[in-house]
Parts: C-alpha cells; sequence; structure tokens
C-alpha cells in the first residue's frame, strides 16, 4: 500500500530507537481517545502510542534498532516461534485498535528512523490510505475453504486371474489397463466436479462480497489433510451481511455436498493495498 519504509539501520547504537508503525486510522475524536496503556506491542520497546499526522493517526512504538537490523530480522525469520511471537505481537495491537475504529494494518516490521520520517510517509500517501481506509470502514474479511471430501478409489490392480495350470488368462493384461484407464478418468472427473463447485461457491460469494481475492490451496502433504482443497479465497463483507454471509455458507455446503470452512471476521489485510 505504502512506498517501502525506511531500510533496517545497519549498526545503529544500542540505545537507538526506531519508530515502528503498525496501523494508519483516520484522525477522528474516537481514535485520539484510545487508551493504548495495557498495549504490550512489540518485545523490548517502549510504550505503543498514537502519532499524529494531519488528518491521519498512526499507531506506533518506538523499539531498539538494535533488534531490527538485517541480521537480526533474518535470523528471526528461520526461528519459527520467534516470527510467530512478533507476528502475534503486531496482530494483536491492530486487531485492538481496529475493534475500535477502521484501520489500514500494515506489514510486520514497518519501520522508519524516526517519528518526523513516518510522519512524511503518512503525508505523501494520504490520498491512498484516505481511499483504503474509506472501503475497509465497517467491514470484515473472511475467509473461506472449500474441500472435496475423501472417496473410495477402486482398485486396478486385483488378483490377476490364472488358468489351472498356472498361466495367465488371456486378455488379462488389456483388462488390467482398462481397469486402469477407468481409475483415472474418475479421478478426472471428480477433480473437474471439484473445480465447477469451487467456481460456483466462490461466484455466489463474490456476489455478496465488496471485493474477493483468490489464494493458493495447499495440498495434503502441506497440511496433513487427506481432503480435497479446491477453494482457498478471502472476501471483505459489510459488517451488516456478516450473517447472511454464514447462513449462505451453510447453504452452499447442503447444496453442493461440500465441506466448507468458514473462518473471521478478520481486520482486513488482504484489502487495504488495492488502491
Amino acid at each position: 500500500m505504502t512506498q517501502p519504509p525506511d531500510s533496517r539501520v545497519p549498526r545503529p547504537p544500542a540505545d537507538d530507537g526506531v519508530t515502528y508503525v503498525f496501523a494508519v486510522c483516520r484522525a477522528t475524536r474516537a481514535v485520539g481517545a484510545l487508551d493504548l496503556a495495557d498495549e504490550a506491542g512489540m518485545p523490548g520497546g517502549r510504550a505503543v502510542r498514537l502519532l499524529p499526522a494531519g488528518l491521519l493517526t498512526a499507531v506506533v512504538q518506538t523499539v531498539p534498532a538494535a533488534d531490527f537490523t538485517d541480521e537480526v530480522w533474518q535470523r528471526r525469520l528461520s526461528d519459527r516461534t520467534q516470527i510467530e511471537r512478533y507476528a502475534r505481537a503486531h496482530h494483536a495491537v491492530v486487531s485492538n485498535v481496529a475493534a475500535h475504529a477502521p484501520v489500514v494494518p500494515l506489514p510486520l516490521a514497518t519501520l522508519y528512523h524516526d517519528d518526523d520520517r513516518a510522519r512524511t510517509r503518512l503525508a505523501t500517501d494520504a490520498n491512498r490510505f484516505h481511499t483504503a481506509l474509506k472501503r475497509v470502514a465497517h467491514h470484515a474479511e473472511w475467509g473461506v475453504k472449500v474441500y472435496r471430501a475423501p472417496t473410495p478409489e477402486p482398485d486396478p490392480t486385483p488378483d490377476e486371474p490364472l488358468t489351472a495350470a498356472g498361466g495367465r488368462v488371456p486378455g488379462a493384461g488389456l483388462a488390467y489397463l482398462n481397469r486402469k484407464r477407468g481409475v483415472q478418468a474418475l479421478r478426472e472427473r471428480r477433480r473437474e466436479q471439484a473445480l465447477d463447485v469451487a467456481e460456483s461457491v466462490d461466484a455466489e460469494l463474490r456476489g455478496l462480497a465488496a471485493a474477493s481475492r483468490r489464494l493458493r490451496t495447499h495440498g495434503a502433504a502441506l497440511s496433513g489433510d487427506d481432503r480435497t482443497h479446491v477453494l482457498n479465497a478471502t472476501y471483505l463483507v459489510a459488517d451488516e451481511r456478516a450473517g447472511e454471509l454464514r447462513r449462505l455458507v451453510r447453504a452452499l455446503g447442503d447444496r453442493t455436498g461440500s465441506q466448507i470452512e468458514l473462518s473471521g471476521p478478520w481486520v482486513p489485510y488482504s484489502f487495504v493495498g488495492e488502491v
């Protein structure tokens, strides 16, 4: 959504602080009255606070520059426990603020050298921030995953019939090949049917949503789930239509016989950059 933040300081003094930006809101009275005293923010950082910038307000925190050098952050990215810790801390602040006002959440580890640089960036991108805030106001992000339940497939390799003398029955090899082709054709038909279901589900949900995004499906090897994942999508839905969305998902599951998982509501991370 914004231009890239400042590069991480390669070798900052140990006591230097940089400005970490969680999210951007409109500078309203409600936002100005937010109590951020209980927000933990990033590990090792100072108090989470508001940074006014004209008609916008950023939710920020001064964090140790030494904790966000390229070298330190690259090591952190390779440590799943550590990166989840920082991601959860970031999301907690964004979610708590979003409960009180529309927000444009910024990516994890959005940093500026100081408050003045952060204000300059907000001023530069003010029009785009206002457009994004208008888009997501009174909307939430919902995730939908559609699965085709596992079904048994015929075995193309039953015991090969033998004659009384132990020889092969004439034509047995051809019969095996035909069975194998039949199994492959059945598998392909089921796949096409599942994809047709995914398209129809997505079309109906897009009719209800203000915006949508298709994401990559995951395989069984990645998820440990033996179901076939045929749709992974996210939808921006007005708050007043949340009940309608839940009812539609249930109806689509009943109608198609597919397993449909609905998650949310979430802060609309997926839709703030489409401006």
